[in-house]
């Protein structure tokens, strides 16, 4: 459950997961951390793959694994056996939501698809995250984050100009279809308050990738005009950018008309101010070499943490290029508590990031436990789906739990 005091919004809502890896467990960690309880099921001895991935800690634990897992509970169940089915069946029949991110047709060819588990249960909400959706030729391909990145044109946009293509710095495909299959519970959930009636979502990490396309969908729709990769630059912006400061750091500034001229005031510009073709962002624009040349020379004479500060005093746009270390130091994120920690049963205490959502004037979101494999497998059993200690014992005994 969630470790909260404080009963969250998602209080009383029961989540069956049987999602593994990144995608599907990022959007439980979120339910869980909203207060609802979700039941991580695993395979007996091992577990989500993920907990033995880098980077480990002291006692074995994987980082990877507490990054998504939070809060959750941890059942062992083999799904192989029929009698491991028939627990899921059972549990399933008590859940308000069920994740899976198997290949289509796998979790129905084990009895446990959405026709046949909302035969018992109406109102159950169904979330299915796949790689390629429920539909279409290459729905049976298997891919990962990066796969998709290429896929999807993700790739191909991010980079320097006339450079090569490059992944992005986070798992920007797995992390935003987390988000959408949150999304999807929730709509569920929401949807359901109305009809009494659960639903099936089908949630495609391709479709999630191409829907991030949408601004540069647009320019191809508008101009028949094929996007190509701009580096830190907007293509539809002057200034938009990333800039080079004299002690070797680097500031980005995402500037409209209203900032044009308190921008070339504090650096000194008067030529491009003066000038009534560059007061309008279409003549910038246009003009865009010209401009960036000189922002480039003006700002490289700069260091960048006094510029920031003249930038900020003239309400220009701007912020630095931070690495990851910089920016959960600063002062605002601080103050926020985005970085918070947990005590784990044998790895002690540990940082983690919030999840972000909170209520206003409430106190953040407690950063839950990652459960031990199978912690919690006897108490979900006989609380959740009335096995009693002899059948439980029964289960262990034959190898289902």
């Amino acid at each position: 459950m969630n470790s909260s005091a404080v009963p969250g919004p998602l209080d009383g809502v029961t989540v069956l997961d049987f999602s593994r890896v990144l995608a599907a467990p990022m959007a439980t960690q979120i339910l869980a951390e909203l207060g609802a309880t979700v039941i991580k099921v695993e395979r007996p001895g091992s577990g989500d793959e993920t907990r033995g991935f880098e980077p480990r800690l002291p006692h074995g634990e994987s980082a990877y694994f507490f990054a998504f897992n939070r809060g959750k509970r941890s059942i062992t169940l083999n799904l192989k056996d029929p009698r491991g089915r028939d627990v899921a069946r059972r549990l399933a029949a008590r859940a308000d939501v069920v994740t899976e991110n198997f290949l289509p047709g796998v979790m129905a060819g084990l009895g446990l698809g959405y026709d046949e588990l909302s035969a018992d249960n109406p109102g159950l909400v169904y979330v299915s995250a796949t790689g390629f959706g429920q539909s279409g030729p290459d729905r049976m391909r298997k891919g990962y984050d990066t796969v998709f990145q290429a896929l999807s044109g993700v790739m191909e946009m991010t980079g320097e100009p006339g450079g090569p293509p490059s992944k992005s710095g986070i798992p920007v495909a797995d992390m935003t279809s987390g988000l959408w299959v949150a999304i999807a519970a929730l709509t569920g959930l929401a949807g359901r308050g109305i009809t009494g009636r659960g639903r099936h979502f089908d949630i495609s990490m391709m479709d999630v990738q191409l829907s991030l396309q949408a601004l540069n969908a647009a320019r191809l729709f508008a101009l028949d005009e094929d996007p190509v990769r701009t580096g830190t630059q907007h293509p539809g912006r002057v200034p938009s950018a990333a800039f080079e400061t004299a002690d070797g750091g680097w500031l980005h500034i995402s500037g409209s008309d209203q900032h044009w001229a308190p921008l070339c005031s504090v650096l000194g510009l008067t030529e491009l101010a003066d000038d009534p073709a560059l007061r309008h962002n279409a003549g910038r624009v246009a003009d865009r070499e010209r401009v960036m040349s000189a922002l480039r020379t003006a700002i490289g004479a700069r260091d960048r943490d006094r510029l920031i500060e003249e930038f900020r005093a003239a309400d220009i746009p701007a912020g630095e290029v931070r690495g990851v270390r910089e920016a959960l130091a600063d002062r605002h994120v601080r103050a926020r508590e985005v970085v918070t920690d947990f005590e784990h049963p044998t790895e002690g205490t540990f940082s983690a990031l919030r999840t972000p959502l909170r209520e206003t004037g409430g106190e953040p979101t407690t950063a839950g436990v990652p459960p031990l494999l199978g912690a919690d497998t006897d108490d979900v059993l006989a609380r959740l789906a009335g096995f009693d200690d002899g059948e439980i014992a029964g289960l262990r005994a034959a190898g289902v739990i």
